[in-house]
């Protein structure tokens, strides 16, 4: 099934790719794709946001198809569940992701390593070209690393240390952390509960 994903972000778009490869939804980007302002509430409400933008978009180019699109985010629990559903806008929304990085590192300080827990937040949503919808959620528990460590992923994935393979997610391979992630986890709920749809 042809499906838009509503991302600009190609790291992202590759990882949802990757995901969903052994499904029946056939993700692509659309290059005209237009961000929408993403709002302080939830997850599931940003990606509906983008969800629906994306598809009056198409429609507007004569396009029908379903579009998938998500929202996600880092929760520390020392620092009260943020940056949150801000995790893209963390430290102003000019700042690139090294600087992100480094205020949250900077924001924790000495906090010891058994109060630095946290967790990856997905929340999904596909709108099939009929108009029916499916949501998917998902998230993964970690804790902050000391310091950046690992060079592939994206985001906070250089801080983001995941006790059961000793690493950060940054140094797992893609297929590692695409097999683990609060993105496959969102994922394989949307697919389940899209099956008596398809």
């Amino acid at each position: 099934m042809l499906t838009f994903v509503a991302t600009k972000n190609l790291g992202k778009l590759d990882e949802m790719q990757a995901i969903f490869a052994a499904s029946t939804l056939e993700l692509r980007p659309y290059d005209a794709y237009a961000e929408v302002i993403e709002g302080e509430r939830s997850y599931a409400e940003n990606a509906e946001l983008k969800a629906a933008a994306l598809r009056a978009q198409l429609q507007a180019a004569g396009i029908h198809a379903a579009v998938l699109a998500d929202d996600s985010g880092l929760e520390v629990r020392a620092l009260g569940g943020r940056p949150g559903v801000l995790s893209s806008r963390y430290a102003g929304s000019e700042a690139d992701w090294p600087a992100r990085r480094a205020r949250l590192l900077a924001e924790l300080g000495e906090v010891p390593s058994v109060r630095r827990g946290a967790k990856f937040v997905c929340a999904m949503v596909l709108l099939l070209a009929d108009g029916s919808a499916s949501m998917g959620y998902g998230e993964v528990a970690g804790e902050i690393a000391a310091a950046e460590r690992g060079g592939g992923g994206f985001g906070f994935d250089p801080i983001f240390y995941y006790p059961p393979e000793g690493v950060t997610f940054a140094e797992l391979s893609p297929g590692r952390k695409n097999a683990l992630s609060h993105r496959r986890r969102a994922a394989e709920a949307l697919l389940s509960a899209l099956a008596p749809h398809v």
